[in-house]
């Protein structure tokens, strides 16, 4: 089995580019982060053409998170976090596809920080922490992917100053991802290129790409049971120099049956 995140940053302007990349790629489950579009806009007929049911979480203009499924339809089991009752922003949904729970966040950027967008950052993640807890109480088979908008280590991002003071790299955000970590949940990028230098992310601004000026910030965390499971992780980083790229490039994992 074969899953993976993208970050599409846009589902209708990058619908051509998802679509060759499914095609190319033939993930069995995709998580998909910033769709940028309300649920009456979702590309669904695109979606289904292409071989995949969806279940999704839209919001104008921002955020919204989506669960694609080859040749299946997700179960839709949550949408959003417990803990908050006043946010309503498109961050996070979990379904069950072929077995697996399968769980979609895009985390908050936290920017400009200090001040209260990093305060809410630091909040949704200590949500998310809570409930990733009595995930990986239940001793299931459960993934969770998407763009948590944090560099884990030093080596994750590019040689830079320039991030300093960036809610990605500061040592609370670290610290955030770090929490799931202790959980026991495991980062499978990692385990599979424990020595290498990895980017999911390049800023459109300042020839970032061009430069290899990247950061990691899209991550696939493993479950006991999963791990266990898990054969091989990757980048499709060649989806990122295509014509109208997001400014992610999709993760990818592969489990044995």
């Amino acid at each position: 089995m074969k899953i993976a995140t993208f970050n599409i940053n846009g589902i209708n302007r990058r619908l051509d580019n998802l679509i060759a990349w499914l095609g190319e790629a033939e993930p069995d489950i995709v998580c998909l982060q910033e769709l940028k579009v309300p649920d009456r806009q979702f590309p669904r007929s695109a979606i289904e053409a292409a071989g995949y049911g969806a279940v999704r979480q839209g919001q104008s203009a921002w955020n919204g998170v989506a669960i694609l499924a080859r040749d299946s339809e997700p179960v839709l089991t949550r949408v959003g976090l417990d803990g908050d009752p006043s946010d309503a922003e498109a961050r996070y949904i979990e379904a069950a596809v072929s077995g697996i729970l399968v769980a979609c966040l895009y985390a908050p950027n936290g920017n400009p920080q200090p001040g209260p967008k990093f305060v809410y950052k630091l909040s949704w993640h200590e949500r998310l922490a809570k409930h990733a807890a009595e995930l990986f109480a239940l001793d299931l088979p459960v993934v969770l992917a998407g763009d948590y908008n944090i560099v884990p280590e030093p080596r994750d991002i590019y040689p830079t100053t320039s991030y300093d003071d960036n809610a990605l790299v500061q040592p609370e955000s670290r610290a955030a991802f770090g929490e799931l970590l202790d959980q026991g949940w495991l980062d499978a990028l990692r385990k599979i290129h424990p020595k290498d230098q990895l980017f999911t992310f390049w800023d459109y601004r300042r020839n970032r790409w061009q430069r290899n000026a990247g950061l990691r910030l899209d991550h696939m965390l493993l479950s006991r049971k999963l791990s266990r499971k898990l054969t091989g992780a990757g980048i499709d980083r060649e989806v990122r120099g295509m014509e109208g790229a997001s400014d992610h490039a999709p993760v990818w994992i592969t489990l044995r049956d």
